[in-house]
């Protein structure tokens, strides 16, 4: 069985080194700015869905938090690993899928981490494991690019030099999807790479959480910002489990 494009591209060291440029001190202050507005209790349990190898996860940790960090990619939490500490831990899973026996006072779903997969249906199962896993009143937080504003400004071709590789990256839309074709060469083999994110707007994860949740509040930056579909930069939503 084929692997999913994002299970085969997020497990190597090059979509780190392609993405290894990424603001920590902006990573800092959006989640500073998050937990000041959600003001969940210290110490009590958090899940970064879908974390990479931990950044968000440590951050939040540094709060006062217990925070699992999950993600898909075996390598990336064999480097998160190495942080584990006792109200710190990272684990494998797929975010279809329900953790058993966990609750969270809040689930992050952060730097559009959503939308990789072929069907509505798949992004379903997402929000719905999610309900499964909040306690009353649980949040979820969902920071998404804006897509309409992505679109309108894409940049159909370019090429990036980091650590020796040239990527070179080209984007498009069909319609439904935004592709990223990354193309490179290294220790004398090429490589191809494909990117697919479903380009959703607010009112698809407006339909998508409506089963189990209630949107308290969409931002438009990491400095919570009002959300602008022509402007803004991202889509960040909170919502809150239904009662």
């Amino acid at each position: 069985m084929q692997k999913e494009w994002f299970a085969e591209w997020f497990n190597t060291e090059y979509y780190h080194i392609l993405y290894q440029d990424r603001n920590e001190e902006e990573a800092n202050r959006f989640i500073s700015n998050l937990i000041s507005f959600l003001n969940i209790p210290k110490n009590s349990k958090l899940l970064d869905l879908a974390c990479g190898k931990g950044r968000h996860s440590k951050i939040l940790n540094s709060f006062s938090y217990d925070v699992l960090g999950v993600d898909l990619s075996e390598n990336s939490i064999l480097e998160a690993k190495k942080e584990t500490t006792a109200t710190l831990r990272f684990d494998t899973h797929d975010m279809r899928k329900v953790i058993p026996k966990l609750k969270f006072a809040a689930v992050f779903n952060l730097f559009t981490s959503f939308g990789y997969f072929d069907s509505p249906e798949e992004n379903q199962k997402v929000c719905s494991s999610v309900s499964d896993m909040l306690n009353s009143n649980g949040k979820f937080i969902i920071d998404f690019m804006n897509a309409e504003k992505v679109i309108r400004n894409l940049v159909l071709s370019e090429e990036k030099t980091i650590d020796g590789i040239t990527f070179k990256l080209e984007r498009r839309f069909d319609g439904r999807h935004i592709f990223k074709e990354i193309h490179f060469s290294d220790k004398g083999q090429s490589f191809h790479f494909t990117e697919r994110v479903q380009a959703l707007n607010l009112q698809d994860f407006q339909a998508l959480l409506s089963a189990n949740f209630k949107i308290l509040e969409t931002f438009g930056s990491f400095d919570l910002a009002p959300f602008s579909a022509v402007n803004s930069d991202r889509l960040i939503i909170i919502a809150e489990l239904k009662s």
